[in-house]
């Protein structure tokens, strides 16, 4: 059995996003940047996977710049087996990275495709469903558990009244949720053997998929601050504030 898990560079989450002064986006000059956490989540539950003696083979995949090898490292180190990069320089839409993810799914003829089911950066929550809906797969969404079982994959999935289990045929999508694992940590023997790994590396435009993008940034900016809060001295005090803000 062969899984894939796509990964992407994303900005660290200890890190405060600082605004270009133009307003044109985030500015990423110098920032540290580190694997999406949902994504790293994914990661480990292919291992776990493994572990299991269930799956023969891990294969990890990004898209961006040359500089996302080095997320694809972090990958590696923590025990994929080999990495492929989609190269480009071009911010991609969910529905441009679905569709170059499915390039990818033909190519290699992966049973299940494990990702995060969100990117900290914009928060889409939208290529898992999407790949899922292009290759025309099974999908189990927000992961909190993964068992391969009857020549399928048995998903728990949190909903809103409680939890729900779902069968899944192979091939299938799952994306998964903060509470499916925690990710461990790479060790320096293994941080130095990912550096040999194999990790091939494709051009966006050379593979024949319209990534163009549907939308136009127009502007970014900082969340209006919030205003300071006011000390009353009784319940009725609160009540008149209440209805001099409008809400009573």
């Amino acid at each position: 059995m062969k899984l894939l898990v796509p990964v992407k560079r994303v900005l660290d989450y200890n890190i405060r996003p600082r605004i270009r002064p133009d307003g044109s986006n985030v500015d990423l000059a110098n920032a540290k940047m580190s694997i999406n956490p949902f994504d790293e989540i994914a990661v480990e539950a292919a291992l776990q996977l493994r572990e299991g003696q269930s799956v023969d083979e891990i294969v990890v995949v990004s898209i961006g710049p040359a500089k996302a090898q080095e997320t694809l490292r972090s990958a590696l180190a923590m025990g994929a087996d080999r990495g492929i990069l989609i190269q480009t320089d071009e911010p991609i839409e969910p529905l441009g990275v679905a569709k170059l993810l499915k390039a990818i799914v033909e190519d290699e003829q992966p049973d299940i495709v494990i990702l995060g089911k969100q990117a900290i950066d914009d928060d889409s929550n939208q290529t898992g469903q999407m790949l899922a809906a292009l290759l025309n797969w099974p999908q189990g969404t927000f992961a909190s558990r993964i068992e391969l079982a009857d020549g399928g994959v048995a998903v728990t999935r949190e909903v809103d009244n409680g939890l729900e289990t779902v069968q899944l045929a192979l091939p299938a999508i799952i994306t998964t949720d903060l509470r499916l694992n925690e990710p461990r940590y790479a060790s320096l023997p293994n941080i130095m053997k990912a550096k040999s790994k194999p990790l091939a590396v494709l051009i966006a435009d050379q593979l024949g998929v319209d990534i163009a993008p549907r939308h136009a940034l127009l502007k970014v900016s900082e969340p209006p601050s919030r205003k300071a809060g006011v000390m009353v001295a009784s319940v009725d005090d609160l009540l008149t504030k209440i209805r001099e803000m409008g809400v009573l």
